[in-house]
């Protein structure tokens, strides 16, 4: 019986090991962390969002630059394959209005027990804390509690993360590994990240609060997703959705009225202020509230003369920042192994028999049920292909 060793035990890993198993071969799950899945659980604790339904073209366009490499992967697991592989684990799941999806649970704990005893009844042999240190004569190295383990593999599927959130696994340490043995690595660097921002302590006791019904801009990236004010500065969805076009540079600006044109926020404020405050007319002429007045005057003290000019802030707010949030607390990572090192099975073209999956790849998936759904999806690509070329080797 063929053996395949699987390195790494997210998402992408589990779907290589489970489809692997199921064709037969002997499977062998290796993870570093004391146990499986840990970014996987920590992403469900705000609801784990598995996939987005919508149809192929716009969902595969969200990859920009990776998606005419993904675009067969996952077409062959689509969002549908996705829901479908959820029930399939007794999770029924629900499409929230922006058409997320989610299991009804709204974690991750009970797809992962389920999905863990799946592999177990198929015979996947998981060893944890087993830390990947390389090859040597052939054999893959592991470090581990009882010393250095060796196993030889017919087929290895490599699926270990990016380089953020390093406590849960994702070190990115394994480039090194890979380009000792000749393997184009790109360069690493935050996506789906925070921005930092310096606040005046007038701020602090709007932390906490969301930025809700706003648009934000960054070059050619737009959201239109909430964010958060927090100590640190801005976090949420509607942020990380833009964090690219700010770490390539681009100016952070917030539409707070993106349904309303600078005339019609104008028309408004031109209603009588009498003695009010300007914080009390914006908030009784706009709606605007407590935490979106004070980010209006602390990105924009003083305010500019003439209601015209104030209705073009409002629709175009700078964000004074200090660029990204640090790497380790990005959601995921750009960079890794670049599909030109790649064949169109997922083989490391300089490492025969060697595939990658997952946060490896050199992409930059946005949040909201995408970067999931690919990392199933690769892992599934590159298990299905590692059969196939064994069978091709004989």
């Amino acid at each position: 019986m063929n053996h395949a060793v699987v390195i790494g035990a997210g998402p992408a890993g589990l779907m290589a090991a489970e489809v692997m198993a199921a064709a037969g071969l002997k499977v062998t799950l290796c993870e570093a962390k004391p146990s499986v899945g840990r970014k996987f659980l920590m992403a469900g604790k705000s609801g784990l969002n598995l996939t987005k339904d919508e149809a192929l073209d716009p969902f595969t366009e969200a990859f920009a630059e990776a998606t005419g490499p993904l675009a067969s992967i996952i077409r062959a697991f689509d969002s549908d394959a996705v829901k479908a592989w959820a029930q399939g684990l007794e999770q029924e799941v629900f499409t929230g209005s922006t058409g997320r999806v989610f299991p009804v649970a709204m974690k991750a704990s009970p797809l992962l027990r389920a999905w863990m005893g799946r592999l177990a009844e198929t015979g996947v042999e998981v060893h944890t804390r087993w830390a990947w240190q390389g090859w040597r004569d052939g054999a893959l190295i592991f470090s581990t509690p009882e010393g250095e383990q060796t196993l030889a593999a017919d087929v290895t599927v490599l699926a270990l993360g990016g380089a953020s959130w390093s406590r849960l696994g994702a070190t990115g340490e394994w480039a090194d590994i890979l380009k000792r043995q000749g393997v184009e690595i790109a360069p690493f660097a935050a996506a789906n990240a925070g921005v930092s921002v310096k606040w005046s302590s007038h701020m602090s006791k709007h932390f906490g609060a969301a930025l809700k019904g706003v648009a934000w801009h960054a070059g050619p990236y737009t959201s239109r997703g909430e964010a958060t004010l927090s100590a640190r500065g801005l976090e949420g969805g509607g942020i990380y959705s833009v964090s690219r076009g700010v770490r390539e540079g681009h100016p952070l600006t917030l539409d707070l009225f993106p349904d309303l044109t600078v005339p019609d926020i104008t028309a408004r404020l031109s209603k009588p202020r009498g003695k009010a405050s300007l914080s009390n007319h914006l908030r009784k002429t706009l709606n605007l509230s407590p935490a979106q007045i004070a980010l209006v005057q602390e990105m924009a003290r003083p305010l500019p003369d003439g209601l015209r000019a104030t209705a073009r802030l409002l629709k175009a707010l700078p964000i004074k920042h200090a660029g990204l949030r640090p790497m380790d607390e990005a959601i995921s990572t750009a960079g890794g192994i670049p599909f030109d090192a790649l064949d169109d099975t997922l083989m490391l073209r300089d490492l025969p028999g060697v595939f990658a999956a997952g946060e490896m790849l050199d992409w930059e998936a946005p949040t909201g049920g995408y970067l999931i759904s690919a990392c199933l999806a690769t892992g599934r690509w590159a298990g299905l292909h590692a059969v196939e070329w064994l069978r091709k080797a004989g």
